[in-house]
């Protein structure tokens, strides 16, 4: 995920799908056993400040607009955690709890796990009565359907994900729903509506991970209310708020949804009367108005800037409001194979022996801010992670100068080149970006950094391979984290050459190699986890020997907690605090 769904925990994880919803209102299984005081880290052990209580007004900064509010193009993390938590329900979703058990798939708008066939292509879900939309409309199966269908609209509505799409189209070619000419006899055949309470999803192939699909999915969205590229401008909620304004690059409002209802919905607690999200703020000022208490949290959960680090950690009262957890994402650069020189594999290893990743390291905030070294593209807390794996000797963190420029003459390049750097204007990617210019300026490689909007960049800056051939773009900055929580769910999406899009694109590099492309089929049918990670392992490896991926970090984030803040935990599915646990303590 672009900044995308994170893991948390430190060590290789086994999801399991929890079987009912929890009925505490997603506060923990014990509040006396999960609650911690308010210290460095503590919301990566349990629940600060719990609390039911209600009123006031949660208030989210943000150094850009969101990716989208349409539930259809979310990608971003932060983006699937604030849907998730306030507007948009689906089938199954991630239970509140911290720790493990916030791994586990519940039932939402689904009253149980689904019935699932002997052959394991048949996957049946029946809704819960008593759902709907905020203008008091029941939620039927047949707006779940029309919800998947638009995702097929990737002509209009690109940028999320697809996985769904590669799952369900079986080669029906299925155009999306403004498309179909005759959406009564048509349809996406694959997914059935038997009667207004029964969805029933139909695979060509067994494929184990098909129920991690479905919390990524637009839950339910009402024909007669579609508005196209438009809904972004005022989705639908079947959350417990609704949009009051989308005022895009200044303000976002949220207010209670007088259509929900909570005993439909043990999992989100609801506890604000408001929610606000300022947009487009300046980082540092970002920063500033966290640490004075004019905020609650940044909405991107991407950490502080090197300024604001520098006060958390080195005073004590504001380090107890602090949390700095493992998030799941890696932080690196994807080198083109279709940009000139790149498409000539020594040129990309000059840049990979070039690196200066403890430069990269340290503009990211250091390793005590920033993260480790990372030396390959599946994190710890992926199966199938190799700590060994380190093709190019990066783990020492200093660039390896002789062999870059051998790599350099290789390619017929001897005394170097010039390139592009894509990078978004935010947070702290620019200083990246200007790390590795300098890194590449040792060995004669001439970088320019380009800088473009956040919200557009993964879906139509570098997620268009006719844009990235067009601007010249040889590096782009970028970061990912677990859609779902294995290799398939981390890594495939990145390097499957028959994923490549035209828009909202996420092999960046255009790696096409029939070898990986084999191996992950293997993957991704194989329902033993543990030769799943092995599978993983071995593509994580053929992946690099292509140096088209430069990964440098392993990322931790140093997020601000107002200490107002209510019930404060990292949501391991995400890698950030639960948005829809949060309340705060002065009904403000």
């Amino acid at each position: 995920m672009k900044f995308r769904t994170g893991l948390v925990l430190g060590t290789t994880v086994a999801l399991t799908l929890g079987m009912s919803a929890c009925g505490d209102g997603g506060s923990g299984k014990d509040e006396t056993t999960s609650k911690v005081s308010a210290e460095f880290n503590a919301a990566t052990k349990g629940i600060v400040n719990p609390s039911d209580k209600k009123g006031g007004t949660l208030r989210f900064g943000y150094s850009s607009d969101p990716d989208s509010l349409d539930p259809t193009r979310i990608y971003y993390a932060s983006g699937q955690n604030f849907m998730r938590s306030f507007y948009n329900r689906t089938l199954l979703t991630p239970d509140s709890k911290p720790g493990e058990d916030g791994l586990k798939l519940v039932p939402d708008m689904a009253e149980a796990m689904p019935e699932i066939s002997a052959d394991k292509l048949t996957y049946t879900f029946k809704l819960k009565d008593g759902i709907k939309f905020e203008d008091g409309t029941a939620v039927t199966s047949k707006d779940v359907k029309y919800a998947i269908e638009r995702t097929f609209a990737q002509d209009v509505l690109s940028g999320g994900p697809t996985y769904l799409i590669d799952q369900l189209d079986q080669g029906q070619n299925y155009p999306g729903p403004y498309k179909d000419t005759d959406p009564d006899k048509l349809g996406l055949k694959s997914v059935q509506t038997p009667d207004d309470k029964t969805i029933v999803f139909k695979l060509a192939k067994p494929f184990a991970d098909f129920l991690y699909l479905l919390p990524m999915a637009p839950g339910a969205v009402p024909r007669a209310k579609d508005t196209g590229a438009k809904y972004t401008e005022h989705p639908i909620s079947t959350g417990p708020y609704m949009f009051e304004t989308v005022d895009p690059g200044k303000k976002i409002t949220m207010v209670r949804n007088p259509n929900w209802d909570r005993n439909t919905d043990p999992v989100r607690k609801a506890l604000p009367d408001r929610v606000e999200v300022t947009l487009q703020m300046q980082p540092d000022e970002l920063d500033k108005q966290l640490l004075d208490g004019s905020l609650d949290l940044d909405f991107a959960q991407t950490g502080v800037q090197q300024a604001g680090q520098a006060k958390i950690l080195l005073d004590k009262n504001l380090k107890k409001n602090a949390d700095e957890p493992v998030t799941g994402f890696i932080r690196y650069f994807t080198i083109s194979t279709k940009v000139a020189p790149f498409d000539n594999i020594h040129c990309r290893r000059a840049v990979q022996y070039a690196a200066d990743k403890v430069a990269l390291q340290t503009a990211r905030g250091g390793a005590d801010a920033g993260g480790d070294i990372a030396t390959n593209m599946l994190p710890p807390n992926i199966a199938g992670h190799d700590p060994n794996l380190d093709p190019f000797g990066s783990k020492q963190g200093k660039p390896q100068i002789d062999k870059a420029k051998q790599e350099l003459a290789a390619c017929g390049k001897p005394n170097g080149f010039e390139t592009k750097i894509a990078v978004r204007n935010k947070g702290k990617e620019p200083k990246t970006a200007e790390a590795l210019q300098q890194a590449l300026a040792q060995v004669g490689i001439k970088a320019t950094i380009d800088q473009s909007d956040a919200s557009l960049y993964f879906r139509s800056t570098i997620g268009s391979p006719d844009n990235v051939h067009k601007k010249g773009y040889g590096i782009m900055t970028a970061g990912w984290g677990a859609d779902f929580p294995t290799g398939t769910g981390f890594l495939q999406v990145l390097v499957d050459g028959r994923l490549i899009q035209p828009s909202g694109n996420n092999n960046y590099a255009e790696l096409n190699d029939p070898e990986i492309n084999g191996l992950i089929d293997q993957a991704t049918a194989e329902s033993d986890p543990a030769k799943a990670a092995e599978l993983w392992k071995q593509i994580n490896a053929k992946v690099m020997d292509t140096a088209t991926q430069l990964p440098f970090v392993y990322d931790k984030a140093l997020n601000y907690r107002n200490p107002r803040l209510t019930n404060v935990y990292v949501y391991s599915y995400f890698g950030e605090w639960d948005f829809g646990s949060l309340g705060v303590s002065d009904g403000k």
